[in-house]
């Protein structure tokens, strides 16, 4: 078995890129005064507004547990319509979260002088965390839960535009609060964290597969062990006009390895095209 495909890496995987989420938030994002976006964000500015009417224990950072508890019925919500393995390791990755936060001292040392380093610095080891989640067929809770549940339940909805609003309204407070200059870092963190998440996590990007063979029991075992439905036509190669087969299929880019073993099984020397970055709607299954 790969180790890729091993549950315990991939467990392990959801609690080490977990970690370094919340560590890239603890060292470069948090002493400088930023905020994050999102649910983690959110639950950051609940935290500035407590310790106004609260008092709480200056080394104390309430953030992780209001994570939590606002992920709790994001969390609900999900756990009929997605898989259980998924439901389970985002529960571990915001476990993993609320624990880290919450046993870190307070830390309010600026490491690097220069805002926009830091947020260069905080938002790489954020985007790796979070890939790292997804990769491993989990996320790390928040908008992310809402993302896959939506484009199981409901494909045409924009998870991104209501992340965008949700962004826009507690950016817009905390340049209220603080000022302009740190809204706009924050946000310039945000887009830079899901530009590396998205170079780290791979399974959202639909592929689309041409494959010219010989071998028809090619699209059997795409079908029954990929478990992905083939259109298939005849063709015939015009240099040699012997007939062939042509498959058409459709998968996201996390299954290209699982292809290329049945093409290596069956028909090492079957002709495949790959486009990559397609619109897929209709019957389309998304997988984590």
């Amino acid at each position: 078995m790969k180790l890729e495909n091993n549950e315990i890496f991939k467990y392990l995987q959801v609690i080490a890129g977990s970690i370094l989420f919340i560590l890239g938030i603890y060292f470069f994002i948090t002493p400088n005064g930023l905020n994050t976006g999102g649910i983690f964000g959110t639950a950051q500015l609940i935290d500035y507004f407590l310790r106004k009417f609260i008092t709480l224990p200056a080394s104390f950072d309430s953030a992780g547990i209001i994570n939590m508890a606002i992920n709790i019925p994001l969390f609900l919500l999900a756990f009929r319509t997605i898989s259980k393995g998924f439901c389970s390791k985002t529960l571990v990755s915001v476990i993993t979260q609320t624990i880290t936060m919450s046993i870190l001292p307070k830390f309010g040392t600026v490491i690097m002088p220069d805002p926009l380093s830091n947020v260069i610095a905080g938002a790489v080891m954020g985007g790796i965390g979070i890939g790292l989640c997804l990769r491993s067929s989990g996320c790390a809770g928040g908008m992310d839960i809402l993302g896959v549940y939506f484009s199981k339940t409901r494909p045409n909805f924009s998870v991104g535009k209501l992340s965008i609003v949700l962004n826009a309204v507690l950016f817009s407070i905390y340049a209220l609060i603080f000022d302009v200059q740190s809204s706009i870092y924050s946000i310039m963190y945000v887009f830079i964290m899901y530009f590396v998440c998205d170079r780290v996590h791979y399974q959202n990007i639909n592929i689309t597969a041409m494959i010219f063979t010989k071998h028809p029991e090619i699209k059997e075992d795409i079908m029954t062990r990929m478990g992905r439905g083939v259109t298939y036509w005849m063709g015939k190669g015009a240099y040699t006009e012997t007939d062939q087969y042509i498959l058409f299929t459709a998968i996201n880019k996390y299954e290209i390895r699982r292809l290329y073993k049945i093409l290596n099984e069956v028909d090492p020397n079957a002709f495949v095209i790959l486009s990559e970055g397609q619109n897929i709607t209709g019957g389309f299954e998304k997988r984590l």
